[in-house]
């Protein structure tokens, strides 16, 4: 069962996510979000109406969740309120982390991973040389790792979550999907932002921040990197030039090591721009068919969280994102200015930051505009 977002759907996605960008006040992104939800919850009501006579008798999706799923989401439009924060049915969780990476390119290309109950990770370098000896000879070099085991809570995201009040008529499939749905939304649009260009100061350190060892970090923040350069794509050659700029940027860390970049770059472009850069780099091939082809495999991708103008490159699997803590979901216990609803607060832990300064990098776009 899938709920399908509507135009005006994307456009108020569009408008709360410039608010989170622009640092417009949290009542203006408040105002926003509820706006998001309700039109959330017209396109869902208005589906599931099409579909109200298999949901009021039996629906087969409902069966297909596991008993405690099916109990928990029952039982939420009869429940009073929750007085201590619930943990989410793990069966939830889980599909409303497939949905974070399967539906939202970005968060798959940074890596995004679930680290369960416990944000706890192990950080690792590898150094040393392998050296060829005789067997059962003496050792002549080894590889060591010096690891480092990082167990703290960067920040945490919390999203609301909206339940229509007559969710009987609907229900527990119905129920799982508009709720995994809405957190789903909403926690992809914050982490994105977040990963992009989270300042640090209670949120990950996004891509375009400076992380070098000895970076100043002021109030919690961390400083926003220059541009590196500029890409045009005016032409092939300078396409092959502007991009192996790129690469070499990336090929070494900040302590000029080696780092293995072939297929593993990618570059985020905000989806207005997005056109304007395929079509730098889209031909006419001597068959008569257009292709569209970049060198060294650049793997590009959209997101309506970069900043128009510009692009962000960064390495794959040299960003550690995750989330962790489950979900939790507590009942709000005030008054609702919207009718008929039940409000709800879902929240999970994140912590994000690149593994050094030369993970990502910044780039200005200078692309000549269509039909020109």
């Amino acid at each position: 069962m899938t709920i399908k977002l509507s135009n005006e759907f994307k456009e108020k996605r569009q408008a709360m996510l410039d608010a989170i960008t622009n640092g417009e006040s949290t009542e203006k992104q408040g105002e926003l979000y509820s706006a998001l939800m309700d039109e959330m919850v017209n396109e869902a009501k208005k589906q599931a109406r099409g579909e109200i006579d298999s949901l009021l008798a039996s629906n087969p999706a409902d069966e297909k969740l596991a008993a405690g799923t099916r109990k928990f989401f029952n039982e939420i439009n009869t429940e009073v309120g929750y007085k201590e924060e619930t943990l989410l049915p793990q069966e939830t969780i889980d599909r409303i982390f497939e949905d974070l990476t399967t539906n939202h390119p970005l968060l798959n290309r940074i890596g995004l991973r679930d680290a369960g109950l416990r944000l706890k990770f192990l950080k690792s370098e590898t150094s040393g040389v392998a050296v060829w000896g005789k067997i059962f000879g003496e050792i002549k070099g080894q590889l060591d790792a010096a690891f480092s085991e990082e167990e703290a809570i960067q920040s945490k995201l919390t999203a609301f979550v909206v339940v229509p009040k007559d969710l009987e008529q609907f229900g527990p499939a119905w129920i799982e999907t508009f709720v995994r749905t809405q957190i789903d939304e909403a926690f992809a649009v914050a982490l994105e932002a977040a990963f992009l260009a989270g300042t640090g100061k209670d949120q990950p350190i996004g891509l375009n921040r400076q992380v070098q060892a000895d970076v100043t970090v002021t109030g919690g923040e961390y400083p926003k990197k220059e541009a590196s350069g500029k890409l045009t794509f005016a032409d092939a050659k300078t396409t092959v030039n502007e991009l192996t700029d790129v690469y070499k940027l990336h090929s070494t860390n900040e302590k000029n090591k080696t780092v293995a970049v072939d297929g593993l770059v990618t570059m985020v472009v905000n989806p207005v721009d997005a056109w304007e850069v395929k079509k730098q780099y889209t031909s006419l091939n001597a068959q008569g068919i257009y292709v569209t082809a970049l060198p060294y495999n650049l793997d590009i991708v959209e997101s309506i969280a970069q900043v128009s103008g510009e692009v962000t490159t960064f390495v794959q699997g040299r960003y550690d994102a995750y989330v962790g803590g489950g979900v939790t979901v507590k009942k709000y216990d005030q008054t609702l200015a919207i009718e008929d609803m039940d409000l709800f607060t879902a929240k999970q832990f994140v912590y994000g930051k690149a593994k050094d300064n030369k993970v990502a990098a910044i780039w200005t776009l200078e692309l000549t505009p269509a039909g020109k």
